[in-house]
Parts: structure tokens; C-alpha cells; sequence
């Protein structure tokens, strides 16, 4: 396109001395880049975790007893392997979130880098003259032609047919733009009469002058908007700080009580103080209490945690959810509201033609008459759009949507509108404006050897230039209005045969000597997505609320809503705010109104950061979607923000999730895995906590009876580290199960070990430690060599015997280490099926990961037994005791599936 030449006024522009006074005052035209958090804050960071704190408490108390029993000469080098495991379990866990996290940002790290070098036309001491965008100031006078992206804010002195999109800061794609007052949209979200930086000239012309570059910005609003930090706290996160807190409450109580106690055994009956052997009673009683602390602690509990949400961050990607937060991946199963954007999230943000109306077309269908010809070649030539058939797939439009529909429209009909343009010549022609409402072209057709005039816009406009109307003009109104009650945009055409040479075009409009023909008219819609009303639908029934926030006009965004689901002609007004009535309202009347709203319209982009808030204030977990700028900073103040992959960089920077199909199915498969993955961490708590509350039982009853825990170090830490290790990717890899989204959202306030999780701790941790207990009286009196001599009235009547007996024997000691290791192994099919009422081996074979995992823990208890020896203290067993080992402790699942058959049963039966 020619360059655009003012004509009606002469600007001069800034002079050089102006440039650097305006650049002093008001700043460059650049924005200012957010403050990277470096690497080793990040890392740091990751150990304010609660369960991490614990876990370096207990490291500084077993490094401080660990050194006591080495220098003193009551123990080996051996003592350090406790904290050296501890340690361990810490770096392990801090690692493994923090390289996941880093390599996601790396994939996002396309954002925000702005081309500041691109140039722009501005008028300067009196010239026209090329300078970049970042040396644009206020004041500056800048001429826009079609294409172009506005480099900062203005307000515009003249507008030729000025459309702008500004769907990178309102959703909307093309706002018409004046200079003139009375032609004003008192409904736009921004005046009628100002250019935004950061959206893009789709047709016309104007010139601007700056008022406001860089951050002053409306763009640059919301670009700071999406930097401010507004981290919240995590579902998870609270949750996993009360669990912390319930450990640390336990352990330190139960290590009291081993101290009280064991102070008032010494105490009682005793004559004499002699007060050496009373210091060193005392302090192993502090050691034993230390013990019961290391061991109360789950030091693969953060590790676990960790490694389910990589290993879901990871699989999310296979179901289009590119993860960069990994606690986004849970925190969506807590989800209670989702605010959507309207344009490119629930609709495609492609304008495409919903209905055409060309009188005497048979069937709405192109062929090779006179009719199809003048609609062919008039949607060809009185249009300045084009299209973009490098992708054979995806064909773009360039230029105006509108117009860009309508050639889309003839590409589908099988017709190539270019070679129709090129070989028509233009003759006269109005390009549309707001004031005409229209726009007109005379060409010479090649396909009827004559002068053609083709005028389409505004439908009512139209009818009133055009001296001949096919059918009824009520019947023609009638249809208008249905299309608009459906948010759709509309258009009218007409054309006329120019038999002579007096121009159609007179002083900018048609000439009054025009005899038109009305042609038609077509409905144009941005579509919704197939997928969205079946995804809503889903989240509803999930007790997710879900509210669309838009730049769009109240009827567009109500009739988008009735479309996906969420509005009903019946809806009462109150469910709706316009932005400029939110904007009004104070915090106070909002946070009465926000829980019911439904639409938010004619909203800017602070609105909807401002209405998180807001929800949030009400205890709302919220998730954010959006694909535009404006979108920013309400993705960065959510818990989560879900941003789409054809979205702005600074939407995909301000985001947990993108969503890489842009589909809003993806968005409930998303609270599916979010769910589920709750549950499976649930689930690995209650697997973890059993194993816990029943070794410090052991430690407890041991330290009252005077022996030795007969669990070492070293194997706690397998059992608590490695083997919990495991157990936590066997649950983790549990597929994602779609009953849950019939469940309604967590309550935040709810603790993550619910009551029958507790149910399930206690009652199994205290048949663990009865059991325990009873083999160890027996293995104390009974010399066993083998399972098989195995007599049962003596495990009876040893349970109570509390003399010293013939002690321990290694061999003893490894069967007793198996059982406690199978006892869990066997348990964690128990956790497999809890919160599901059904069999741990139902759809066993779609848990190839969860087997597999099995199936290595067995295999590592039974390498460490047969090779471990005096790292792990322990003795090969015979093949025929891990039969029956196996086998025995097998009873735990076999209980718990009868348990679980008992509660289906009953459950079924209170239903009827």
C-alpha cells in the first residue's frame, strides 16, 4: 500500500529538542522487563516445604547422636548412614521439583521479547520520517496504515476508515474507529477515538498523536499487571502445612512420652540416686526419643509428593496440558471456579460465515449463471482482505475478519476470489468507513464485458440506497433481528450493471443517480468450539462454577453463554455485570454479587485480575483461561492460569498450564488428573503413615520393655526412603479415574488424612504392631531356624512374657525385617483400591506401572535380604520361609478385600 499523506491538515510534528524533553518526562516507548528470581533463590526456595523443615530438624538431631555414640566409641562409622539418608532424602526431593520446574520455564521462555526495533512512520520538524518503535515519545504525531501495529497509545486526529483489532487487549477482533463525536460508541471498552499499543491496523487509515508510551501503556498496564507477584497459597501446599504440623505435634509428643516416661519408671522405687548412672540412663532415654522422632518422620513423603506430580506433569502432556508449575497439576482438582475468556477459548476467533441469504441462488449454492457470477465477483473485488494458502490445512486470513470470512466462504464454494480480483478492473472505489456505513467499487466485470457496480455493508443502510428489493423488506428485517438476538454480525449486498459513463461515486458517496439491487444478506459468527458446550457441561456437574469474562458487548456474551450452557433466557439480570458497573462497585457490594455471577462483559483486563481477587476472598480456588494480553495478570493471580498455545506470549508467561490444542475439554481432563492425582497422593499418605505410626509403636513399646528397636537404621531408611520411593510411582502411575468429576471440589479447609484415611492408619498400624510385637516375643523365647517349626500356642503364650528370653538371632532378626517390609508391600494393594469400593485387582492389567513397580520392590527386599549382610543386618532366608512369608502376610490384602466387598454391600443395600 501507498504510503497514507495527510491532506486536510498540515502537521509539523515534534522538533528534535521536543523529542528529548518528552523522552526526559514521560520515559521510552519500551516495557520494563520483569526481575528474574535467580537459580539458586529458586532453589532455596524449595526448602521452606514444611515436611522439608522436619526433615532437617531430625537431620541436625541424628547428625548430634550420630556423632555422640562415634566419638565416645559405643558405635561404628556405621551411625552416620541415618543422617546421611536423611540428607539424602532431602536433596533428592529438593532436586528432582526443582529441575522439573526449570526444564518447563525453559519451554516457555518464547515470551515477552517484544521487537522494539520495528519502525513506524511519525511526523518530525515539519517531515515525514522512518524511526523505530522504541524511539516513539509522547506527543509524537504517527501515521497508521492497514497492517501495521500501533506502537503506544493515542488519541487519533483523522481516521479514513479506520478498523483496528483489538483483540489482544478486549477479545473483540475489529472495533471501528472516528474522529467524529456524534459517531462515538459510548459501549467500547475503550474510546472510539484512541489507537492502543499493541493492536494492529486490520483496514483504513488514520494518524494518531501519543499520549502515553512504554509502561503508561494500556498494554504496558497489563504487562506489569501479569508480573506482579501474586503467588496464593496452594490447596496442596495448606494441606501438606496442617499434615507437618500433625507430625511434628506426634512425634514430639510421643518422644515426651518416652522421656516422661522412662524418667518415672527409673524413679519409682528407687532408693539411692547415683547420679553417673542416672546420666546415662537419661541420655539413652533421649536417644531412643530422637529415634522415635527420625523414625515418626516420613522422609520419603516429600520425594513421593514430588514425584507424583513430575510423573502427572509428564503424562498431562500426552492429554494436550503442557505443565510449567508442576502443584498446578493438583491444585486443578481443587478448582471451584473457572473464569474463561470468551474470544479463542470458547470460540474459535476465526469469522466465519454462519447463514448466506442471496436471493435467487438456488440451494445457497455457487454455479454458472448470472446470479452466482455478480456474487462471486463481488465479494472478490469490493473487499481489500486476503488470504494465506501456505498452510493447505489451515487457510489464514489477512486483512479484515469480516471481510476474510466472506473469501473463505468462496474458497469453500470452490471458487479462488484472486484470480476474480486481479482480472477485474477497479474503476471507482469508497473503502468503508463508519460514517457511510458502507463500501463500495466499480470494476469492468470480464465475465459480462460490462461496468459493475458492487456495494455491501450495513443491511439497513443498504435497503435504503437500493431501488429494487426481491422479496419482502419485513421478512428481510425479521431475519436481521433473529441473527442479531443470536450475537451474530451481518451484512447486506446489492450491485447494479452501469449501462453509462456517469460515475457512481460522487464527493465520498454513491451518487444519487445509483439504481441498486438488493442481493442478499449473510450472518457471520466467530463459532463456537465444538467441544466447549460437552466440557462445560462436564465441569458443572464437577460443582465447578464457571463464569465467562469478556471485552465483548453484554448481548454477544449472554448469547455465547446460551450457547455453551451457561445462560437461559430465564437467567435473572443480576448474574451479568457490565465492566463499567464492576468497575463502580466497591469490594464490599462485589463480594455479594461475585459467588452468582455468571458474565462479565465490556470487561478490562484489570477487571478480571480484580474478580479473582475477589473470589479468592470468598475461598475460591480459581482457575484462569485466556489466549490474550488482556488475559495476563487475572492467569498470573489465579492458582491456576490455563492459557492457550496459539495465545500471546505474555499469556503463555503468565500461565501454570497451557493448553497446546486450545480446547476447553482439555480444561476438564485437566480437574480429572488434578483429582485423581489428589487421591493417589492420598493414597500413598495413608500407605506411608501406616508404616510410620507402626515402626514408632515398636520403637515405643521397646523402649518401655528395655530392648533394642529391632529395626536398624539402615533399614528404615529403606523401608522409609527407597521402598516409599516406589510405592509412591506404583500409585502415581494409577490412571486417572473420570468417576471423580461426579464428586464436588474439596473444601480447602478439609485435612488431607480424612477420617476414614485415619480409620485406616490406626486400625492397620495397630494389627501391624500387635502382630509385630507377638513375632518378636516369639522370635525372643522360640529359637526358629525356619517358618516351618512355626507353633501357634506358643505365639500365644510368649506374647505376654516379657523376661528376657534367648534374644534375637540374625537369622531372626531378617525374618522379622521381611515380615515388616511385606506386611506394607502387601498394604499397598489395600491403598491402590481406597476411596474406589472396589477389588485392588480390578483393571489390574491397565496398571502395568503400578505392577511393575511391585514387582521391583519384591525384587529389592529380596536382593537386600541375600546380599545385604552387615550394611543391612540381615541373612539370607530359605526359599520355603519366603514362600510362607509371602503368602502369610498375603492376608492383609485378602482382609482388606473382604472389607471392601462388606462396605459395597451395605452401601448398596442403604441405597434401596
Amino acid at each position: 500500500m501507498d504510503t497514507f499523506i495527510p491532506q486536510k491538515h498540515h502537521y509539523t510534528g515534534l522538533s528534535d529538542a521536543q523529542v528529548l524533553e518528552s523522552r526526559k518526562q514521560h520515559g521510552a516507548n519500551i516495557l520494563t522487563p520483569p526481575d528474574r528470581e535467580p537459580l539458586w533463590k529458586a532453589f532455596l526456595e524449595k526448602f521452606t516445604d514444611p515436611i522439608i523443615i522436619i526433615l532437617l530438624v531430625a537431620l541436625v538431631l541424628s547428625v548430634g547422636v550420630s556423632c555422640y555414640e562415634f566419638f565416645s566409641g559405643h558405635g561404628a562409622a556405621s551411625v552416620f548412614f541415618e543422617p546421611a539418608g536423611i540428607l539424602i532424602a532431602v536433596l533428592l526431593a529438593t532436586v528432582v521439583g526443582f529441575c522439573f520446574e526449570l526444564s518447563a520455564n525453559r519451554k516457555f521462555e518464547v515470551l515477552n521479547k517484544v521487537n522494539d526495533d520495528t519502525s513506524v512512520k511519525v511526523i518530525r520538524n515539519g517531515n515525514i520520517c522512518r524511526i523505530s518503535k522504541k524511539e516513539v515519545v509522547a506527543g509524537d504525531v504517527v501515521i497508521l496504515e492497514t497492517g501495521e501495529e500501533v506502537p503506544a497509545d493515542g488519541e487519533l486526529l483523522e481516521a479514513v476508515s479506520l478498523q483496528i483489532n483489538e483483540s489482544t487487549l478486549t477479545g473483540e477482533p475489529v472495533i471501528r474507529k472516528t474522529t467524529r463525536p456524534a459517531d462515538f460508541n459510548p459501549d467500547a471498552t475503550y474510546p472510539s477515538n484512541h489507537a492502543l499499543k499493541g493492536t494492529t491496523v486490520a483496514d483504513g487509515h488514520g494518524i494518531m498523536q501519543v499520549r502515553a508510551v512504554g509502561d503508561a501503556t494500556e498494554y504496558g498496564k497489563v504487562y506489569e499487571g501479569a508480573q506482579i507477584d501474586c503467588s496464593v497459597e496452594t490447596p496442596l501446599n495448606r494441606q501438606l502445612d496442617r499434615l507437618a504440623g500433625l507430625i511434628t505435634k506426634a512425634s514430639y509428643g510421643i518422644a515426651a512420652a518416652i522421656v516422661g516416661g522412662r524418667l518415672m519408671t527409673y524413679f519409682i522405687g528407687l532408693d539411692v540416686l547415683d547420679w553417673i548412672h542416672f546420666g546415662g540412663y537419661f541420655l539413652n532415654t533421649v536417644m531412643i526419643a530422637v529415634t522415635v522422632i527420625v523414625v515418626a518422620v516420613p522422609e520419603g513423603l516429600p520425594m513421593s509428593v514430588t514425584l507424583s506430580l513430575a510423573l502427572s506433569m509428564k503424562r498431562m502432556l500426552s492429554t494436550n496440558n503442557l505443565v510449567r508449575k508442576m502443584h498446578a497439576c493438583e491444585t486443578m482438582g481443587a478448582t471451584t471456579v473457572i473464569c474463561t475468556d470468551k474470544t479463542g477459548t470458547l470460540t474459535q476467533n476465526r469469522m466465519k460465515i454462519h447463514q448466506t441469504n442471496f436471493y435467487g441462488l438456488t440451494e445457497q449454492k455457487l454455479a454458472d449463471d448470472e446470479t452466482s457470477r455478480l456474487i462471486m465477483e463481488g465479494i472478490a473485488v469490493n473487499a481489500t482482505a486476503y488470504l494465506d494458502f501456505s498452510d493447505k490445512a489451515r487457510v489464514r486470513t489477512l486483512g479484515n475478519p469480516t471481510e476474510g470470512a466472506l473469501l473463505l466462504w468462496l474458497y469453500e464454494q470452490g471458487v479462488n476470489y484472486l484470480p476474480l480480483r486481479e482480472e477485474a478492473e477497479i474503476v471507482e472505489q469508497l473503502t468503508f468507513s463508519t460514517e457511510r456505513k458502507y463500501m463500495a467499487t466499480v470494476v469492468r466485470s470480464p465475465l459480462s464485458g460490462k461496468k459493475v457496480l458492487y456495494v455491501k455493508g450495513a443491511p439497513e443502510i443498504l435497503l435504503s440506497l437500493c431501488s429494487d428489493v426481491p422479496v419482502d423488506g419485513a421478512d428481510i428485517h425479521a431475519q436481521l433481528l433473529q441473527y442479531q438476538h443470536q450475537a451474530m454480525r451481518t451484512l447486506g449486498f446489492a450491485s447494479q450493471i452501469v449501462e453509462n459513463d456517469e460515475p457512481c461515486i460522487r464527493e465520498g458517496r454513491l451518487s444519487p443517480s445509483v439504481r441498486l439491487t438488493f442481493s442478499g444478506i449473510v450472518a457471520i459468527s466467530d463459532p463456537i468450539r465444538a467441544e466447549v458446550p460437552d466440557a462445560v457441561k462436564s465441569c458443572l456437574e464437577a460443582g465447578i462454577h464457571v463464569k465467562i469474562v469478556t471485552g465483548d458487548t453484554p448481548g454477544t456474551a449472554k448469547e455465547i453463554g446460551r450457547q455453551i450452557g451457561l445462560w437461559s433466557n430465564s437467567e435473572p439480570e443480576e448474574h451479568h455485570l457490565s465492566g463499567i458497573d464492576f468497575a463502580a462497585m466497591s469490594d464490599a457490594e462485589l463480594l455479594d454479587r461475585v459467588s452468582d455471577l455468571k458474565i462479565l462483559s465490556r470487561a478490562r483486563p484489570m477487571d478480571k485480575q480484580r474478580l479473582v481477587k475477589l473470589l479468592q476472598e470468598k475461598n475460591q480456588v480459581v482457575a484462569v483461561t485466556g489466549d490474550g494480553t488482556n488475559d495476563a495478570p487475572a492467569l498470573n493471580a489465579a492458582q491456576v492460569g490455563l492459557s492457550m498455545g496459539d495465545g500471546t506470549s505474555v499469556a503463555r508467561e503468565a500461565s501454570d498450564i497451557t493448553i497446546l490444542d486450545n480446547s476447553f475439554s482439555s480444561i476438564s481432563r485437566a480437574v480429572m488428573w488434578g483429582r485423581s492425582l489428589y487421591q493417589n497422593i492420598q493414597r500413598f499418605i495413608l500407605f506411608q503413615m501406616t508404616i510410620s505410626v507402626a515402626a514408632c509403636l515398636i520403637v515405643l513399646i521397646g523402649s518401655f520393655l528395655g530392648t533394642e528397636s529391632p529395626l536398624t537404621v539402615t533399614q528404615m531408611l529403606w523401608v522409609n526412603l527407597i521402598m516409599d520411593t516406589f510405592a509412591a510411582l506404583a500409585l502415581a502411575s494409577l490412571p486417572p479415574d473420570e468417576r471423580v468429576m461426579k464428586d464436588k471440589p474439596r473444601k480447602t479447609s478439609d485435612h488431607i488424612i480424612s477420617p476414614s484415611m485415619t480409620k485406616g492408619i490406626l486400625g492397620a498400624g495397630l494389627v501391624f504392631v500387635a502382630l509385630l510385637f507377638g513375632l518378636l516375643q516369639y522370635f525372643k523365647h522360640a529359637d526358629v531356624t525356619s517358618l516351618r517349626q512355626f507353633d501357634r500356642v506358643d505365639f500365644g503364650r510368649y506374647f505376654f512374657d516379657f523376661s528376657a528370653g534367648n534374644g534375637l538371632s540374625p537369622y531372626e532378626l531378617s525374618l522379622f525385617f521381611t515380615v515388616f517390609v511385606m506386611l506394607q508391600f502387601w498394604n499397598m494393594f489395600n491403598a491402590k483400591a481406597f476411596m474406589t469400593g472396589r477389588s485392588a485387582f480390578r483393571q489390574l492389567r491397565r496398571c502395568r506401572g503400578f505392577l511393575s513397580v511391585a514387582a521391583v520392590i519384591l525384587l529389592g527386599q529380596g536382593v537386600i535380604v541375600s546380599a545385604g549382610g552387615e550394611m543391612f543386618n540381615v541373612v539370607p532366608l530359605k526359599l520355603a520361609d519366603w514362600a510362607i512369608l509371602t503368602v502369610a502376610t498375603s492376608a492383609v490384602l485378602w482382609i482388606g478385600e473382604l472389607l471392601r466387598r462388606i462396605s459395597t454391600f451395605g452401601n448398596s443395600n442403604s441405597k434401596h
